[in-house]
């Protein structure tokens, strides 16, 4: 039985949730429903710690409950203004450390040994 849409957004917010909620706030920018596939496609827009305010595009396959990343491009001055007025998907703080961002990994192998 196909899933209803209001139904695969609502697992699609639970996963994104679950997945990206230490990144918030994250805005949706963009929101396709694929009622033939039983998913959506859609962008989210955030802080990411170590690469700056970036757009990501996901497709959320709810049958299966996967969340695949589709790519991403970093976002100029202009465009986030605009998106940062209006209300996010999943309010928050900015995010200042997310475990094990490349940023924050140590490059010293003897360091990881005490």
């Amino acid at each position: 039985m196909p899933y209803r849409e209001d139904e695969v957004r609502e697992l699609r917010d639970n996963k994104v949730r679950q997945v990206l909620g230490l990144l918030a706030p994250i805005w949706l920018v963009k929101d396709d429903f694929r009622p033939r596939e039983d998913a959506v496609l859609f962008a989210l827009v955030f802080q990411d710690p170590t690469y700056g305010w970036m757009e990501r595009h996901y497709k959320y396959d709810a049958f299966n409950d996967v969340l695949y990343m589709m790519g991403w491009r970093l976002l100029d001055e202009e465009e986030i203004g605009a998106i940062l007025e209006t209300e996010p998907l999943i309010p928050g703080g900015l995010a200042v450390h997310v475990p094990n961002a490349p940023a924050n990994r140590y490059n010293d192998v003897t360091h990881n040994a005490r």
